[in-house]
Formats: C-alpha cells, structure tokens, sequence
C-alpha cells in the first residue's frame, strides 16, 4: 500500500492508503483533482497491467522543500512564488511533483475539503482516508497478544477502511 499522510494540528495523523489491487486505472482521481486545481496532483501509473498512484508523501525533511530556491513550498506550493524551475521535481523521491505551465503541482490532501477529491472521485474505492493512530494502536496490541501468548486477530486494514468509508457517508 502506498500512503500519504497529513497532519491537523499535529494533533492527527491521518493517510490516504490505496489499494492496487482495487485500481482499474479509469483515472476519475486525477480527473476530479484537475478540475480543482488546474493540473491533477495524482497521477496513476501502469506497471504489468497493475495501476498504482502516485500521490505526495508529505516529507517531514522534504527535499523539494529544501531545494526550492523561492521556499515556495510547504505542504502545497505558493503558486506566486513558485518559478517553475523543476528542481523539486528532480529531487522528489517519489516523483509525486508535477511540472504544469511553468508551475509545479503536487497534493496538498484537499486540506479545505473534507474528503480529498480523490477518494470522492475513486468509485472502486481504491483509495481510503484512514486514521494512521488508530491503526498504530491495533498494530500494538497484536504485537503485545503476540508475545503475551494471547491469540487475537491481525489489525484488518481493509476493515478500517470500511468503517472510515461508514462514517464518511453518515458525514454526507
């Protein structure tokens, strides 16, 4: 699974997890994220007849961020500043940056909706927004059970994606 992950407040830890293996690769994600934002901040990759996205890691050291020479990048990029120079593409570990009208693009989460266009847009729902704590937690207390001698069931990541996805349609 590939994630992205944001940050509200520093309070939560929230990621978009795809699953590959849902992606039928209709490209409705980039799609949706184009309409808003002039250029899409996902792209979706072919590799052997499997698509997978390519979305924005958010870098706590990000180098993007680092090499940018206008410091026109944080979470989004400041389009006012940004010069097009392509030297965050270039450094970009994931190559998650995109180079549009002498503009570079990458996710910023839809941070002023509440749902990223993506997920809204993705009808194999190929892409969760998931609480990354809530499953840290579930990660620990398999691992105690484990070594305590307790059999308790693996955390199921498909399950909490189910139950995100409930709670975001009772939102709707």
């Amino acid at each position: 699974m590939q994630s992205l992950e944001y940050r509200v407040e520093d309070k939560e830890l929230k990621k978009i997890l795809s699953q590959p293996e849902l992606c039928d690769g209709c490209k409705d994600c980039e799609e949706a994220c184009e309409k808003l934002y002039e250029a899409p901040r996902i792209i979706i990759r072919e590799i052997n007849g499997n698509y997978y996205p390519i979305i924005c890691q958010q870098c706590e050291d990000a180098p993007c961020k680092a090499i940018c020479p206008t410091d026109a990048i944080n979470k989004s990029i400041d389009p006012e500043r940004c010069i097009g120079c392509g030297l965050c593409m270039v450094v970009c570990p994931f190559g998650a940056i995109i180079l549009s009208d002498r503009k570079a693009h990458k996710c910023n989460q839809c941070t002023d909706l509440d749902t990223p266009a993506c997920i809204k847009a993705c009808s194999k729902r190929a892409l969760a927004l998931i609480d990354a704590e809530k499953l840290k937690l579930e990660k620990q207390e398999q691992h105690i059970a484990k070594i305590a001698g307790i059999t308790k069931p693996e955390p199921d990541i498909l399950n909490l994606i189910k139950t995100t996805k409930k709670a975001e349609e009772k939102l709707k």
